[in-house]
């Protein structure tokens, strides 16, 4: 809802990039408008933009700027060798089990 209102807003000013608008902004504005319940009852005119809107585009970021390099995918494999020797050297595993019991005295019975 909130990038609708971004896109919308972004729409009424000519040449403006909707990249451009701040999420944060348009969030914090819809969110102080629930606190405020302002602007529940709509007047006569309707405005596209919004109170979220004219906020967003009073506080519009700086252009982004082109990459100089392109996005790449990352290999999966290394051709290095991790740091250190890795052990993978199998080894055997034992298992004592120790049962310990209470002597049964002469009143109880088993």
């Amino acid at each position: 809802m909130l990038r609708t209102a971004i896109a919308d807003a972004a729409g009424t000013a000519p040449g403006t990039d909707p990249d451009r608008a701040s999420f944060t902004v348009a969030l914090n504005a819809a969110r102080d408008q629930v606190i405020l319940a302002a602007g529940v009852l709509a007047g006569p005119a309707t405005d596209l933009a919004g109170a979220i809107g004219r906020l967003v585009l009073a506080s519009l970021m700086p252009g982004r700027q082109t990459r100089v390099s392109p996005r790449v995918v990352k290999r999966a494999m290394s051709r290095y060798n991790a740091k250190g020797k890795v052990d993978r050297a199998t080894r055997k595993a034992s298992i004592a089990i120790a049962i310990l019991g209470v002597p049964l005295t002469s009143g109880d019975e088993p």
